[in-house]
């Protein structure tokens, strides 16, 4: 139901091209978002480095038994820290083992966004993301300049689109929208990007 009331949201935005996960509720999420927008043939272009954090040996678990297992405040360091890392775990997902800090997270979906998204939007091209609450944190920081410190407090809500309108002077308006899984209202924040990194 959220995502369907996210594609009404949006459905006045032509999207060009749209971004997501892997993972199939990320995949999924989209597939209602654009048919709802009345767009179901926009080109979606799919990746890993979109994918949520992974947390090792948390991967599975709610958060009461995490925290039935390893204690409430050794949670909370892993869940609020920028580059503490949960235990490691080896899945099918992750073959190496490694689990992620939101820097981890942040170290392969910023240069993603910089390399395959960034130029949609240079382009003048209006992109949708779908994706995870950490990997748009992620991003989130990286477009809103946040310090270490401020993302550790910024919480992506769930389905809610954040819609972002870019000026450059040599390009037109474009925007980008970003949202986790589900939705219910829309946050816009304006930024101007004088010289685009690509």
């Amino acid at each position: 139901m959220e995502a369907k009331n996210a594609g009404k949201k949006i459905s006045d935005i032509k999207i060009d091209i749209a971004f997501t996960s892997v993972l199939i509720r990320a995949k999924e999420t989209l597939r209602i978002v654009l048919e709802e927008a009345l767009q179901p043939n926009v080109p979606i272009e799919s990746h890993k480095d979109l994918n949520e954090r992974h947390y090792g040996a948390l991967q599975g678990l709610n958060k009461a038994e995490t925290i039935k297992k390893y204690g409430e405040a050794q949670v909370k360091i892993w869940r609020r820290s920028y580059d503490i890392q949960p235990p490691n775990q080896i899945t099918e997902f992750n073959p190496d083992g490694r689990s992620e800090s939101l820097k981890d997270t942040a170290a392969r979906t910023i240069p993603y966004f910089n390399k395959h998204i960034l130029p949609h939007l240079v382009n003048g091209k209006n992109i949708l993301i779908s994706a995870h609450g950490n990997s748009l944190r992620a991003i989130v920081m990286e477009l809103d300049k946040l310090t270490k410190k401020e993302v550790l407090e910024l919480n992506i809500a769930n389905g809610i689109p954040i819609i972002y309108e870019f000026e450059n002077v040599a390009v037109k308006l474009k925007r980008i929208i970003i949202f986790a899984l589900n939705c219910s209202s829309s946050i816009k924040r304006h930024i101007r990007i004088i010289a685009p990194t690509i």
